[in-house]
């Protein structure tokens, strides 16, 4: 039997979605359990956790598994990823080992390991994650690299609970002013699950230059044509809120910048006005707001929003423990 991973929604049906957030919700209702008892999961993070970290540490071990977290470079040897690389500089072990020796440890490789965001041909590429994939003998799982696949869980996951039905209602997925430029992942997932869902699916952000890359923009049109959806991308703020029943709000780098950051800096400086605001929502369908976290307040969205009742980005958070738990035993075939 061919090895299964976690790395993108894109290689599960839409009928094993709808069975891992029929699983998460019922965990929902019974948090604890023993479907990984004996079972384990090594978390490599390449990047700081919070929310990753600690719910997938949680959901282990309420269901009786074992975490173990792995910092490479930090609390544990830095990894080289090159094949073929004369290893005479910082890394200390490379690649094919590492995959080889955890795989005979654990059950289960979690992996979170952000682009560089200074060459986009070889960011997308996920050339990190794909190489655990290629060299492990157990699962991997995407913890975030140029896309999230347990934050989409988690947001499709909370809009069921608050929007019900989700075909046809309109999803806005807004770009928002960030000091930097941040990885595109949670907004390439949020595009996927949304297009997944048949949800009329509506890209905001300032230019051209902020539209994401062509693969997830093209596979968000198949979704939407495969489920009964639409993509469309808009500049417009007003025109775009007005009507939607869901506001999900990201910050991402404009691509063609990539690596440019000074040329960058004074195109998005001029753009602050896309933060999520009362007078935004006003204009909704009585929409729900959310975010994957962390949000800076007044940046990104207002005090105002961010403490409203239509904001449901905790209940998103709270979402990652039984995602990840539906993920994690789906993997190990204990459910």
């Amino acid at each position: 039997m061919k090895l299964r991973h976690f790395i993108t929604t894109q290689d599960y049906s839409r009928a094993e979605i709808d069975a891992l957030l029929e699983q998460a919700a019922r965990f929902k209702h019974a948090p604890t359990g023993k479907q990984l008892v004996g079972k384990s999961i090594a978390l490599l993070f390449f990047n700081p956790s919070m929310r990753t970290r600690t719910s997938f540490e949680l959901g282990a071990f309420q269901l009786g598994g074992h975490a173990v977290v792995l910092s490479p470079g930090k609390d544990a040897w830095p990894i080289e990823f090159e094949l073929g690389k004369v290893m005479d500089a910082e890394a200390e072990e490379h690649i094919v080992e590492v995959a080889q020796v955890l795989s005979r440890y654990v059950d289960l490789i979690a992996v979170r390991a952000f682009p560089k965001l200074q060459n986009w041909a070889l960011d997308r590429q996920d050339r990190l994650i794909k190489a655990f994939a290629h060299h492990a003998t157990v699962p991997i799982i995407n913890m975030e690299t140029i896309t999230h696949p347990c934050q989409e869980l988690a947001h499709a996951l909370v809009m069921k609970e608050h929007l019900g039905q989700l075909e046809k209602k309109k999803y806005v997925l807004t770009w928002t002013y960030h000091p930097r430029p941040l990885n595109t992942a949670v907004a390439n997932s949020a595009l996927l699950m949304a297009t997944r869902m048949g949800m009329d699916v509506t890209l905001l952000c300032p230019t051209p230059e902020y539209v994401l890359d062509p693969r997830y923009m093209e596979l968000g049109r198949l979704n939407a044509k495969r489920h009964g959806g639409s993509l469309t991308v808009s500049h417009h703020i007003e025109e775009t809120y007005r009507g939607a029943h869901m506001v999900y709000a990201k910050s991402w780098g404009a691509l063609p910048y990539c690596g440019r950051w000074e040329q960058e800096k004074p195109v998005r400086d001029s753009y602050k006005h896309f933060m999520v605001d009362k007078a935004k929502m006003a204009l909704t369908e009585h929409a729900r707001f959310s975010h994957c976290l962390p949000l800076r307040r007044n940046v990104k969205a207002s005090d105002a929003v961010m403490d409203a009742a239509y904001c449901i980005a905790i209940d998103e958070a709270e979402n990652r423990i039984p995602v990840q738990k539906a993920v994690m035993g789906m993997l190990t075939g204990r459910i």
